[in-house]
């Protein structure tokens, strides 16, 4: 498949607004495509929240008051719940989700089912276009405020505290 992102982001605080996606998915002859496309918006949406909002934070592990390697056994979740958790809701899918199906695409293997592809995986990968998106956003942004066109590394998931550090808006606000 193949997957395209619009995004607008708001420098100062981080939120995303996903505009639109387009996604092209070849799925062999769909058995069902009103189901295929459903699994489709499902993967879709389940990998914006691993793109954008969820992560899973973990105390900072210490032995005898010294600090440990973040990856150290031992270590408590501490945002279990949606209080601190967050899952994608209604407000974090796209304006305009197009998904559109390649006809007559038959999969050749002799083990396929008539001729029909996988459709619940697949798709998660197409959200990465939302994670790059966001980051050519935020190039944008760092460039008109501070004329800084460097590359950055930016680590998943996308949250607003991330997006808005990454912009350097409040490195740019200078009140007189």
């Amino acid at each position: 498949g193949v997957g395209f992102a619009e995004v607008e982001i708001d420098c100062l605080t981080g939120e995303v607004q996903i505009l639109r996606c387009d996604l092209h998915m070849d799925l062999g002859y769909s058995l069902n495509p009103a189901i295929d496309i459903g699994q489709v918006e499902g993967g879709f949406i389940m990998a914006l929240g691993y793109m954008l909002t969820e992560e899973v934070i973990y105390s900072a592990p210490k032995r005898e008051g010294v600090a440990l390697d973040q990856h150290a056994p031992n270590q408590i979740q501490v945002n279990l719940g949606t209080w601190l958790y967050k899952p994608p809701s209604a407000l974090d899918i796209p304006q305009v989700l197009n998904i559109t199906l390649m006809p007559h695409t038959p999969n050749p293997s002799q083990n396929a089912v008539l001729s029909s592809k996988g459709c619940g995986e697949p798709p998660m990968a197409l959200a990465c276009a939302v994670a790059l998106a966001v980051k050519q956003a935020i190039y944008a942004c760092r460039k008109s405020l501070t004329g800084i066109d460097d590359h950055i590394q930016l680590d998943l998931p996308l949250s607003v505290e991330r997006i808005q550090a990454a912009c350097l808006a409040q490195d740019s606000l200078h009140l007189e």
